[in-house]
């Protein structure tokens, strides 16, 4: 490893560690010095890179940032040099880093460079309407590979697609008895949403549909320490009944939990997993604020389908009438908004506030248009993928009247192509017809990250109307372990993948949530630094909150999910993480 730049043997074989600190500041303050000036790194992409990676080094090497991280990334490779270090996911990172600094990288000839080599022209040397049709073609050739691993992800408009789950859905009906008015009726639904040891054994007797034994297993533990769990017979018709876990694998994932999330989640207190700190940022029941001119109001603290991800698993309750928060509450919480004319925005979340009913919403949307200061309204809801009946034209009705002297909108949480259905694309028509935006927030958690399946959502939401808004990084919670990321997949995907559809399909802005104080954008060097990396090669980040720049803040430290830990996962579902190869070269 250390062969890479031959010169670092005899800075590490040295005996004291601040020589060795001191040595290396020296080396790499020379070392840059010759990228810059000297021309040993010739092309400038990688030597862009070199430049980063150096930065990076001298952070890892830092006495501050040893302070800040509680643990020294220099002593680490220093045990890394002896032998003392096994661990690959360690090791391969700073192999990488080496090589990104030696300008032996390669990360110049691009993640496509290989699928491509045989078609990359050089256009300075052509001119006019022959670089013109040189150029289409090539691009032509880079929509071709580009293809080829869109099409690895179904979408739920496709005619096939759509013919297998007319089959689900006719198998459904015939299972319950009933027929299309029923299916359509969303209060028949959220009646016979599949939930607890009752909705277990409805599973159990659906032979027509492949359920892997250790599903059941899973669910009945989740059910037994009331962890809670749900799916909509909708959200069933869309699992692939013949084959479990190949096209399905992120609509059943979204679902049915894990056996780590369900032991982890049974051994701790509720309020240990309140990673963002709710807890910390609720002035008054049910309300949560982060920033200055919107917060969030939660009047039902449940949704009709249980997503495994939530950041709010630790509040999530069963879906019955006890999950609503009494008027009392709500009619607090609205007075709280209506003093604090700070708040120009409402985001109306929980749970799923399209659980209430249209008196319910209608009965707080006319509380709220009472606020002069208050200009639009939000509702978070993943009814519109779940159970899209619920979007009745006499909810329309209450929000499109709404819409008259305030801004009313709808942000989803679609996950991938295949929950993009006939049935949404048209619930959005109808929203839209009222004047109404809908908007997705989409996380990127590990069964929705593989390559270019982020671009095939994004198609599919364009074809169904909805508006790419956010693209989260998970949540950092142990419990969530299997579906975690490292953070250098998500620059990855917006830099590699996201960057080659047209603008208006990539609206969305990657975010990571700092707990406490909220969002911050992934796209900048300027809102994150690259600080440590653990023995496990889990990256340490120090992330610079919003705030940065306008008043005094506290920056928040991160440990990240291993980017080796990660790609061994990813094959295990069948991916060629050959495909990943530049994913090192994000900091």
């Amino acid at each position: 490893m250390f062969s890479i730049l031959p010169e670092l043997k005899e800075i590490f074989s040295k005996d004291d560690i601040e020589e060795i600190r001191e040595s290396l500041f020296k080396y790499l303050n020379e070392f840059e010095y010759k990228v810059r000036n000297e021309g040993i790194i010739k092309n400038e992409i990688d030597r862009w890179l070199s430049l980063k990676a150096i930065q990076v080094f001298k952070n890892f090497i830092s006495k501050e940032y040893e302070k800040i991280a509680g643990f020294s990334t220099l002593e680490l490779m220093i045990k890394a040099y002896k032998g003392e270090i096994k661990n690959e996911a360690f090791l391969e990172e700073i192999k990488h880093l080496l090589l990104a600094i030696s300008g032996k990288a390669k990360y110049s000839e691009g993640f496509l460079g290989e699928k491509l080599k045989d078609k990359i022209i050089d256009f300075s040397k052509l001119s006019g309407r022959e670089a013109g049709k040189k150029r289409s073609e090539f691009l032509d050739e880079v929509y071709r590979v580009m293809k080829d691993y869109i099409k690895k992800y179904p979408c739920g408009l496709d005619k096939e697609v759509i013919e297998r789950r007319r089959e689900n859905k006719r198998l459904l009906m015939e299972f319950f008895g009933i027929d299309e008015e029923d299916w359509n009726d969303y209060k028949w639904q959220f009646k016979n949403i599949i939930k607890g040891k009752k909705g277990l054994e409805i599973l159990k007797e659906m032979k027509f549909i492949d359920f892997p034994k250790e599903d059941f297993e899973v669910i009945e533990m989740a059910i037994e320490k009331g962890i809670p769990f749900g799916i909509t017979p909708y959200y069933l018709h869309l699992f692939d009944f013949d084959k479990a876990y190949k096209y399905d694998l992120p609509i059943r994932r979204q679902v049915i939990p894990t056996r780590h999330y369900v032991e982890v989640m049974a051994s701790k207190e509720k309020e240990e997993f309140d990673f963002m700190g709710e807890l910390d940022t609720t002035p008054i029941d049910l309300v949560t604020r982060r920033y200055v001119t919107i917060a969030i109001i939660k009047p039902f603290e449940s949704c009709p389908q249980i997503c495994v991800y939530c950041q709010r698993n630790w509040m999530v309750k069963n879906f019955d009438e006890k999950a609503f928060s009494g008027w009392d509450k709500v009619e607090k919480a609205l007075e709280w908004f209506a003093e604090h004319d700070s708040m120009i925005e409402i985001l109306i979340t929980g749970g799923d506030p399209f659980s209430l009913s249209d008196k319910a919403i209608e009965r707080i949307l006319n509380r709220i248009e009472d606020m002069d200061h208050v200009v639009g309204v939000r509702f978070g809801t993943r009814t519109l993928l779940t159970v899209p009946m619920r979007i009745t034209e006499n909810l329309l009705d209450i929000l499109e009247n709404f819409n008259d002297n305030k801004r009313v909108l709808i942000v989803t949480h679609a996950e991938s192509a295949y929950e993009i259905t006939p049935e949404v694309k048209e619930t959005v028509k109808k929203i839209n017809k009222r004047g109404i935006n809908v908007y997705n927030q989409h996380v990127f958690h590990k069964f929705v990250s593989r390559r270019f399946e982020n671009v095939a959502l994004r198609i599919a939401l364009k074809r169904a109307g909805i508006i790419p808004y956010y693209t989260f990084y998970p949540k950092g919670k142990y419990e969530h372990k299997e579906y975690l990321i490292p953070i250098a997949r998500l620059c990855q995907e917006i830099k590699e993948e996201a960057r080659l559809l047209p603008g208006t399909f990539r609206t969305d802005e990657a975010i990571f949530n700092v707990p406490r104080m909220g969002k911050l954008h992934m796209r900048s060097f300027q809102d994150r630094e690259l600080i440590a990396l653990k023995e496990d090669g889990s990256r340490v980040y120090l992330m610079h909150p919003w705030e940065k720049g306008i008043y005094k803040t506290k920056l928040y430290t991160y440990e990240d999910y291993p980017i080796k830990d990660y790609l061994d996962s990813l094959k295990k579902i069948g991916e060629n993480i050959e495909d990943y190869w530049t994913i090192w070269y994000y900091y």
